[in-house]
This record gives structure tokens, C-alpha cells and sequence, in this order.
């Protein structure tokens, strides 16, 4: 990956935990979120996880971005476009970028940083006996210097510098 790509992607992704950010202190949603791009980074579909405010189970934020990317471009695929996470998708949002033929998927926490805050998909891809090796298609974690603490947990979130 080139820098440029590599800012691109991290620059996105900061964005989408900002966002998850905000959706659980201000909304007091689950701490996910996500976007979706085109290769210029142009965002295409932005969700944030709606459970708590809609009791909707499948109101994931990698859902509510899939919806707000389709209705957007009117059309019902993800061809060529990447998906970016707060947290590692879970079998159920995983299957609906699959579906949609998403390019690839950059994520920020995976399932052993969410555990210690309930939120972790590990028991729900277990249950279903689905194996994540080798991957659906590329996807790949980003290191963006913020802990899972500060998203899941009561550590200070970094200050915008």
C-alpha cells in the first residue's frame, strides 16, 4: 500500500471511530460505526450502530452504512468500494459486504479487544462454525494509536490535535 493510500485509509478510519465515538456519549449507542468509499475517498455511506435507539438487531453500523451507500447511489452493490469499521465485523455484516462484492475492508478493533466490554462477535462466529482463515476477501486492521480503552472503555479520548 502506498502512503498515500495508507493516509487515505487511516485518515477515513479516524473519521469512522470519531463517529463511533460520538454515537456512544452523545446518542448512548454501541460504540460502532462505519463508512463506506470510493478509491478517491470520497465517502459514499456513513452508519453508526442504531440497536440501542431502534431495538432493531440488525441495526449494525456496517448495515446502516451499507443502506445509506445503496439508497445514495441508487444502486444495490458495493463494487469496487471499501468498507471501513470501527470494530471487526461481525458474521452478519461480514456476509453483507461479501454480498455486495465490496473491494476490501480496514478495520480498527478486532474481536480480542472488544471482549473485555461485551462487545466482541468471537461466541457468534463459534456458534455458526464460520472460520475467518482465509479471509472472505482483504481484510485488514489499521493501527490508529487509539486504544480499545478509550472507544469501549472510560480512557480519555485523544484530543484533536
Amino acid at each position: 500500500m502506498t502512503d498515500t493510500l495508507h493516509a487515505q485509509h487511516t485518515a477515513i478510519l479516524r473519521e469512522v471511530l470519531a463517529s463511533a465515538h460520538r454515537n456512544r456519549h452523545l446518542q448512548k449507542g454501541r460504540p460502532f460505526a462505519a463508512a463506506i468509499a470510493d478509491d478517491a475517498g470520497s465517502i459514499l455511506g456513513r452508519g453508526v450502530n442504531t440497536i440501542s435507539q431502534t431495538q432493531d438487531m440488525t441495526g449494525h453500523a456496517e448495515m446502516e452504512a451499507i443502506r445509506d451507500c445503496c439508497h445514495q447511489r441508487q444502486l444495490p452493490h458495493l463494487q469496487g468500494l471499501t468498507v471501513y469499521a470501527s470494530g471487526h465485523p461481525c458474521p452478519m455484516c461480514l456476509a453483507a459486504i461479501v454480498a455486495g462484492q465490496a473491494k476490501q475492508v480496514f478495520f480498527a478493533f478486532d474481536n480480542a479487544d472488544a471482549a473485555p466490554y461485551g462487545l466482541s462477535s468471537e461466541g457468534v462466529y463459534q456458534r455458526l462454525g464460520l472460520q475467518l482463515q482465509p479471509p472472505p476477501l482483504p481484510i485488514q486492521r489499521l493501527d490508529l494509536g487509539i486504544s480499545a480503552a478509550q472507544l469501549y472503555g472510560d480512557a480519555p479520548w485523544p484530543s484533536a490535535d
